[in-house]
């Protein structure tokens, strides 16, 4: 697109969102090439002051700068969203996403003995069972909606498990997880009070649920976190409902994307779809990874200079907002021979869908990477001929690159 020009272009403005994916890409390939580090005004949100702005990073190297120098870009100073909110409410709604060390450390430490090898592989087995239901429970119709039906229902079955949310708050849980990350599609968010009132209901949900595994600890990891020790500290229920919300809403509605795109990924290129079912356990692991890669569920993160510094050598002041856009780093050719290619083959494979290291990294990645595998495993064996039938409908976000629907149709067993 030699049409295009640095001042044509807006990464704040939602509209840019609703393109065609097409076309969004060629942006971000021409921002590559000619313009990586770009600085774009904030949009304009009523009744809050407009804030100070923001430099778009857009090559892969830049990207892993940043998220390697956590002393020199931060979370903690306004969130990681690119507009500002206090930091006590930054905390309350991102948990340790929104933190620095010293604090952050405290809380990943106390966090990470829910995620500990020994009880991440007692999920292992449920996520097998999990999928089996799942499958199960479409087999025999013949067709369905790919995104809700198979998708979802997996990843949001499993941190249910995990926190102990009965089924009969799933949907409940799905239905907010929906609106916390659907900010820019008027489907699901059409004022900020619906955004506040979803994230008080799983709040409170996850006060009492907190609670309740304090007085009453049984196996699973909410209990687990709520009597977690480290340096004689622990959890505060209040803590742990922040961190409750940001399993919940990440660990629902990334890996569903993650499913989504990679099907639709192995619809548009059949080759590939048949190479893995030819030898499943071969190329499993390499194929996890390039899904995500293609499909970067997170589309940016926002951190905060803590003094004046530079990127590539472009120079950023203290205080000045960056913006790291994983899903151009992981087209970047810089980077990646062929980005464009779906390549379920592809090694080495260091993409930046679970962020670019540092102590920011995924916590639940290799959850994700073993709900996405067995999901496949699934699929491919009970319904080989899933096709897609009509055209996705994809969310409007500049956060998530989610799709809210995809119709499919397979052959009807069971």
């Amino acid at each position: 697109m030699t049409s295009l020009t640095t001042d044509a272009i807006d990464l704040s403005d939602i509209e840019f969102w609703a393109k065609p994916e097409a076309e969004r890409e060629a942006v971000f390939q021409f921002l590559r090439d000619q313009a990586p580090i770009t600085f774009y005004d904030e949009i304009l949100i009523e009744g809050f002051p407009q804030g100070p702005g923001y430099w778009a990073l857009t090559r892969y190297a830049d990207v892993m700068h940043v998220s390697r120098h956590p002393e020199l870009f931060v979370s903690g100073r306004g969130g990681t969203n690119i507009g500002d909110i206090p930091q006590e409410l930054a905390e309350f709604l991102g948990s340790i996403i929104n933190m620095d060390d010293p604090r952050h450390k405290k809380l990943r430490g106390l966090i990470s003995s829910g995620f500990a090898p020994k009880h991440l592989n007692q999920l292992l087995e449920q996520v097998q069972v999990r999928a089996k239901g799942v499958v199960d429970a479409v087999a025999a119709k013949g067709e369905c909606d790919f995104v809700s039906e198979i998708a979802a229902l997996m990843p949001l079955q499993i941190v249910c498990d995990m926190v102990g949310v009965p089924p009969s708050l799933e949907q409940s849980v799905f239905a907010q997880s929906n609106i916390i990350l659907g900010v820019g599609d008027p489907e699901y968010v059409q004022s900020y009070e619906d955004l506040m009132g979803a994230f008080m209901t799983l709040h409170q949900m996850a006060m009492e649920l907190g609670q309740h595994r304090l007085d009453n600890p049984t196996d699973d990891i909410t209990s687990i976190l709520m009597h977690a020790e480290v340096d004689g500290e622990r959890l505060t229920v209040p803590e742990f409902a922040s961190f409750f919300i940001l399993l919940v809403v990440a660990g629902n509605e990334t890996t569903r994307t993650a499913i989504s795109h990679g099907m639709l990924a192995l619809q548009e290129n059949p080759d590939q779809k048949a190479l893995w079912m030819s030898d499943f356990d071969r190329y499993a692991q390499d194929a996890v990874e390039e899904i995500v890669r293609w499909a970067t569920p997170v589309i940016h993160f926002r951190r905060t200079a803590t003094q004046d510094t530079e990127i590539s050598g472009h120079p950023i002041k203290e205080n000045e907002k960056v913006v790291m856009f994983f899903n151009s780093a992981n087209r970047d050719e810089r980077a990646f021979e062929r980005p464009y290619e779906f390549d379920i083959t592809r090694s080495p494979n260091p993409h930046v869908g679970y962020g670019g290291g540092g102590p920011h990294f995924c916590l639940g990645a290799n959850l994700a990477r073993r709900e996405i595998r067995v999901m496949f495993e699934e699929l491919f064996m009970r319904l080989p001929d899933l096709e897609i039938t009509g055209e996705p409908a994809r969310l409007q976000s500049s956060f998530i690159h989610g799709i809210k629907r995809m119709p499919c149709a397979f052959t009807p067993n069971g």
